[in-house]
């Protein structure tokens, strides 16, 4: 199925990826981890950018996204809304806002 992923510039850039979103046929049941190994076996050099390359942690200062609601403290094994899986809706990777 084919899901689609927004991504932040620095990612599309790195990617060479033009428009805000790539659309990913995910063949496994559709997690955040699972869509994060699709998109990584893609686009190889995105491998590390997103989450930890060792440990499969999540970047600090990237966040997830599913219809408006944040999900990156969510178990990446947790399956994914239907509207993401159907493709209603875009599974976002946003960089962080920090500073003060």
């Amino acid at each position: 199925m084919l899901i689609r992923v927004e991504l932040p510039a620095h990612l599309r850039t790195l990617a060479r990826i033009s428009g805000h979103e790539v659309a990913l046929d995910v063949t496994a049941t559709p997690t955040i981890a699972t869509v994060l190994d699709t998109l990584e076996a893609v686009y190889p050099m995105l491998r590390g950018t997103v989450r930890e390359q060792v440990t499969g942690e999540r970047r600090a200062f990237l966040r997830f996204f599913a219809c408006q609601q944040d999900i990156s403290l969510d178990s990446p094994d947790a399956p994914l809304p239907a509207a993401i899986v159907n493709g209603t809706e875009p599974l976002i990777i946003l960089g962080a806002v920090a500073g003060g």
